[in-house]
């Protein structure tokens, strides 16, 4: 027996044959499908990034994105592919450092958060309107 506020605990023992059942039962069971694929790779693309630079990009089918942070390329692939129905030909991607930065006025510092940005490539007439 356990003590009542005690850091130990009981635990039940099961037969061999009751654990191979439940093992048995998962596995036969269908595999687990995101309910939510659609609203996953929605959440991929946090926007537009519009910039100078980036504006120059699209003349030559280079669009910029700001993507979350846990995003890898087949991710962003997929989500360009379900939003803007076109197919890029390569996607890269950049992390963007945090950066310490002084508020002139309190003269506190504090920190701009960083992030993720990706380059994605398109073929030579497929666009995407952004604006």
């Amino acid at each position: 027996m356990a003590a009542l506020f005690g850091s130990k605990k009981e635990t039940k023992k099961t037969a061999p044959s009751e654990a191979t059942e439940e093992v048995s039962a998962n596995t036969t069971a269908t595999p687990r499908v995101r309910v939510d694929a659609r609203e996953d790779i929605a959440r991929v693309l946090s926007h537009p990034r519009i910039t100078e630079k980036a504006t120059l990009g699209i003349d030559r089918g280079v669009y910029v994105f700001d993507v979350v942070r846990d995003a890898n390329k087949k991710q962003i692939k997929e989500a360009v592919q379900d939003m803007y129905n076109v197919t890029p030909t390569k996607v890269r991607i950049v992390t963007v450092p945090k950066k310490n930065v002084r508020n002139p006025r309190t003269g506190i510092y504090g920190s701009k958060g960083g992030g993720k940005k990706a380059y994605v490539y398109l073929k030579k007439g497929d666009t995407i309107s952004i604006m």
